[in-house]
C-alpha cells in the first residue's frame, strides 16, 4: 500500500491472480487428459517460444541461418553479374569502337598469291595464298550458303553471336573424350569463329611475332581465356554488322586447304567455278572441308572429301535445306575434280616455273599475280598418261625405276613436264627433267654431225668405223667400242649415226675438232661442264633433259639456239600491262639451215632402220636419238616431229644400273607411246630435211669400203680377234659397258 492509502496497482493484481487461481467451492475440476496427468496440453505457439530444447526451435534457428545465407548470396551473385555483365558491356563497346568497315576485313592475307594460265588463258596452277575475290552472302550460290550455315551454326540467324548450349555440349564432349574442356570440339558459332579469324582485334606485328605462322596458331588457340574474350568480340560484331554481314567476313577469310582462303578461291581451286555457280553436292564438299581443310582437300583424298560431303548433304536434308529428291540426287552425283585440280595444281611445271621467275614476284611477292605460261594441259596428260601405260605393261611392278619428261615447240615453248612417276601435290619436289644431271650418252651424238655437217660434210660422206686408240695426256691410252663390239669398216655419216657408232663419232670429232664440237654443243643451249677428252663425243658430260631437249629443238627449228622457257608474261591482279614478258626463245643461229635439214634427215633413220626403231610414229615423220651412258645407268630418247620436240629420260635416283633396259628399250617406246597421244587429231606434217633422192651421190674414194646393208655388221672384220672380244668382255665387267 503506498503512502497516500491508495493499493498499488501491483498489489491488486497480484491478488486477484492468486484468487483466480483457487478453484471455487462445490465445483468439480472437467474431466480429461489433462486432469488424469495433472496438468494441462501447451500450447504449438508456447512450445516454439521455450527453446531450450525443443525440436521446432532448432529447425527455426538454422532455417532462419539459412534463409539468411541464401539472401546474402543471391545479393553477392546479384552484384556480381552486375559487374560482370558490365564489363562485358564495356568490352562489347570497347571492340564495338575498333571495328573497320565491313570491306576491310574481308581479305586477312599478309602474302600475295600467284595464279598460273595455260596457253589457252585457263587456270591450271596456284601458288600462295589464294583468294579468289570477295563475295558476299549474297552472291554466293543460296545452296552453299544453307551448306555452311547447317554444318557450322544451325541456329546463327537466332542467336545473339554466342550460344551456351554449344559450348556446354561442346564441353561435355570434350570431357567425354579425354580431353581438356576446351580441347578439341570449341562449340563456337559463325560469328565466334569469324571473332577468331580476325585474331579478336590483334593485327600481325613482325617485332612481336618470329613467323606469321606462329601469329595465327596463338589466334587459334582455345583456352579459357581466349573463350572469354571471344564473348564480348562477338557480341560486338552482332552489333556493328548483320547477320549476311559476318557470314560474309566468313565466307571470303576462312582457310579451305590447298592455300585457298575463302570459298570463292576454294570453288575455283576445285571445281573451276565461281562460288555462284556451284551444285548442292560441290557445296557440301566446300563445307565439309571446315572441319579440317587438309584432311578433307579433294585433291588430297577424294574419296574421304566425297564421303564428308554426303555427311553434310544429311544435315542440309534433315533441317529442311534440301527436299528428299534433291538430297537423293546429291549423293548420287558426288562432286568431282576440275582437270586442274586433278593435275594436282600443275605439278612439276609449275614448281619450275616458279623457279624461273624473279623471287620477289613469284616464291616470295607480298601482291597477287597472274602468270601466263606455254603449259598444255592436254599435251601434260597425254605425256602422263603415256609413261603410265609403258610402266603398267612393260616394267615389273614395285619397280624404282624413274622416268623423266619434257616436251616443246621448235622454239623453247615448254608445254609439258613430267618430273618424276608420281607427283604428290606438294609443291617443291625434286625434278628430274629440270634439276636432275646425267650423262647423256649417245644422245649427245647428234651435235657431233652438226659440226662436221655445218663444216662441209655431207650426209652421205664416208668415215671410217673400226678400232681407235687416243692418247689422252695424264690418262694414256683410251680406245672407244662399239656398243656391239663390231666394226661397220667405211659408212656413210647418216649410217654411223643410225646405228649410234662410238669409234666413228670420236674419231669424226678428233677430224672436226673436238672444241668446235664443245662449242656448237653450247651454243645450242647445253651449259652444262662438258668434258675436255675425246670422251666428249660419247656423252660422258652431265647434262639435264630439258637442256638436251632444249638443244634438239634447235636442229628442228632450222638450226638456231633455243632457250627453253614456260613464262610468257606476268601481271598485278588487276593491271592490263605485264611486268614482264617473253616473246620466245629462239636465239642465235648456230648451224647453216642446210646443215641443220641434213641433220634432221640422218635422225630419221635411227628411227627408220637404226637404233630408236621403237620410236616409230605410224603415218608420221618423226626423228630423234637414243643415248645409253655407262652399265645402262641412264636411257635416254629425244627425238622431234615436225609440230613437237620430246625428250625421255630413265634410270635410278641412286644410279643403280637398268636391268636390260637401252635407249632404244622402254625409253624408246615411251617417247613413241606419248607422241602418239600428244598428236591424236593433228594432222601430219612433213620434217624440214632435205630430199636424198634429188641429191647426186657420192662416190667413195678408192679403197674406201661401201657401208653393209642396214641391219648387218661385218663381225669381226674390224680385225678383232676371239682373243681380242674375250678381252674386251673382261674389261667391260671392271669399267662398264661401252656407250650407245
Amino acid at each position: 500500500m503506498s503512502g497516500n492509502g491508495r493499493k498499488t496497482p501491483t498489489l491488486v493484481a497480484d491478488k486477484r491472480s492468486r484468487a483466480a487461481a483457487k478453484p471455487k467451492k462445490g465445483r468439480t475440476p472437467a474431466r480429461g487428459k489433462a486432469s488424469a496427468r495433472g496438468k494441462s496440453k501447451p500450447s504449438k505457439r508456447t512450445n516454439r517460444r521455450k527453446g531450450g530444447g525443443g525440436r521446432g526451435g532448432i529447425l527455426g534457428f538454422f532455417g532462419s541461418v539459412f534463409r539468411w545465407i541464401l539472401r546474402l548470396l543471391f545479393k553477392v551473385f546479384a552484384a556480381g553479374a552486375t559487374v560482370v555483365v558490365l564489363i562485358v558491356g564495356v568490352a562489347t563497346w570497347y571492340f564495338y569502337t575498333t571495328l573497320p568497315p565491313l570491306e576491310d576485313l574481308l581479305d586477312g592475307r599478309t602474302r600475295g598469291s600467284v595464279t598460273m594460265l595455260d596457253r589457252y588463258g585457263e587456270v591450271f596452277a596456284w601458288r600462295g595464298d589464294q583468294f579468289g575475290g570477295q563475295v558476299t552472302a549474297e552472291t554466293v550460290a543460296p545452296v552453299l550458303k544453307n551448306a555452311v550455315v547447317a554444318t557450322e551454326d544451325k541456329r546463327f540467324y537466332r542467336h545473339f553471336g554466342v550460344s551456351p548450349r554449344g559450348i556446354a555440349s561442346a564441353i561435355a564432349i570434350n570431357l567425354r573424350e579425354g580431353r581438356s574442356p576446351f580441347s578439341g570440339h570449341g562449340g563456337s558459332t559463325i560469328t565466334q569463329q569469324v571473332a577468331k579469324l580476325l585474331c579478336l582485334g590483334v593485327p600481325f606485328d613482325k617485332d612481336t611475332w618470329e613467323t606469321e605462322a606462329a601469329y595465327e596458331t596463338d589466334c587459334r588457340r582455345g583456352t579459357l581465356w581466349r573463350k572469354i574474350k571471344e564473348m564480348p568480340y562477338a557480341f560486338a560484331l552482332e552489333a556493328k554488322y548483320s547477320k549476311d554481314e559476318i557470314l560474309t567476313v566468313y565466307l571470303n577469310r576462312t582457310y579451305m586447304g590447298g592455300g585457298a582462303y575463302g570459298f570463292e578461291a576454294a570453288s575455283q581451286r576445285y571445281f573451276g567455278k565461281g562460288a555462284a555457280q556451284v551444285n548442292a553436292s560441290e557445296a557440301a564438299m566446300l563445307a565439309g572441308l571446315l572441319t579440317a581443310p587438309s584432311r578433307y582437300a579433294p585433291t588430297s583424298n577424294l574419296q574421304r572429301s566425297q564421303d564428308r560431303a554426303n555427311v553434310v548433304l544429311g544435315l542440309m536434308h534433315d533441317q529442311g535445306y534440301l527436299t528428299d529428291a534433291e538430297y537423293a540426287h546429291s549423293t548420287g552425283a558426288p562432286a568431282m575434280l576440275s582437270e586442274a585440280a586433278e593435275a594436282r595444281a600443275g605439278g612439276y611445271f609449275a614448281d619450275w616455273v616458279m623457279d624461273s621467275g624473279p623471287g620477289f614476284l613469284t616464291r616470295e611477292t607480298t601482291e597477287d599475280v597472274v602468270i601466263r605460261t606455254t603449259f598444255d594441259q592436254r599435251i601434260q596428260t597425254a605425256a602422263e598418261t603415256g609413261l603410265q601405260a609403258i610402266f603398267d605393261a612393260k616394267v615389273k611392278e614395285g619397280s624404282e625405276a624413274q622416268a623423266a619428261i619434257v616436251i616443246m615447240s621448235a622454239d623453247g615453248a615448254v608445254r609439258a613436264v613430267v618430273g618424276g612417276r608420281k607427283f604428290t601435290g606438294i609443291a617443291g619436289q625434286f625434278n628430274r627433267a629440270i634439276m636432275a644431271k646425267r650423262q647423256s650418252g649417245s644422245a649427245f651424238k647428234p651435235f657431233v654431225y652438226a659440226t662436221a655437217l655445218d663444216l662441209g660434210y655431207r650426209f652421205d660422206d664416208y668415215i671410217l668405223d673400226a678400232p681407235l686408240t687416243i692418247n689422252v695426256p695424264g690418262s694414256g691410252p683410251w680406245s672407244p667400242r662399239n656398243y656391239t663390239r663390231d666394226y661397220y669398216g667405211e659408212v656413210t655419216l647418216t649410217e654411223a649415226l643410225a646405228r649410234s657408232l662410238n669409234t666413228a663419232a670420236v674419231r669424226l670429232s678428233e677430224t672436226v675438232g673436238r672444241e668446235n664440237v664443245r662449242h656448237v654443243a653450247e651454243d645450242f643451249g647445253i651449259v652444262s661442264d662438258l668434258a675436255v677428252g675425246p670422251a666428249l663425243a660419247l656423252g660422258t658430260s652431265e647434262v639435264s633433259l630439258l637442256e638436251i631437249t632444249g638443244a634438239y629443238a634447235g636442229i628442228l627449228n632450222g638450226g638456231s639456239s633455243v632457250k627453253p622457257y614456260g613464262l610468257i608474261d606476268l601481271r598485278l591482279v588487276g593491271d592490263d600491262a605485264p611486268l614482264m614478258d617473253q616473246s620466245g626463245g629462239l636465239g642465235e643461229r648456230v648451224i647453216s639451215e642446210q646443215a641443220a635439214r641434213q641433220l634432221i634427215y640422218m635422225m630419221t633413220k635411227v628411227i627408220e632402220y637404226g637404233s630408236g626403231g621403237r620410236a616409230k610414229l605410224p603415218g608420221r615423220e618423226a626423228a630423234g636419238k637414243t643415248g645409253t651412258t655407262q652399265a645402262n645407268r641412264d636411257a635416254w630418247f629425244v627425238g622431234f616431229t615436225a609440230d613437237y620436240v620430246a625428250g625421255v629420260w630413265m634410270g635410278y635416283d641412286d644410279n643403280t644400273p637398268l636391268s636390260g633396259v637401252t635407249g632404244g628399250g622402254l625409253p624408246a617406246e615411251i617417247w613413241g607411246e606419248v607422241m602418239k597421244r600428244v598428236h591424236e587429231d593433228l594432222p601430219a606434217r612433213p620434217l624440214p630435211m632435205i630430199d636424198a633422192t634429188t641429191l647426186p651421190p657420192r662416190t667413195p674414194p678408192p679403197g674406201q669400203v661401201q657401208a653393209p646393208p642396214p641391219g648387218q655388221g661385218n663381225g669381226n672384220g674390224s680385225g678383232d680377234t676371239m682373243a681380242d672380244r674375250i678381252i674386251n668382255d673382261v674389261l667391260d665387267s671392271i669399267f662398264g659397258t661401252p656407250q650407245r
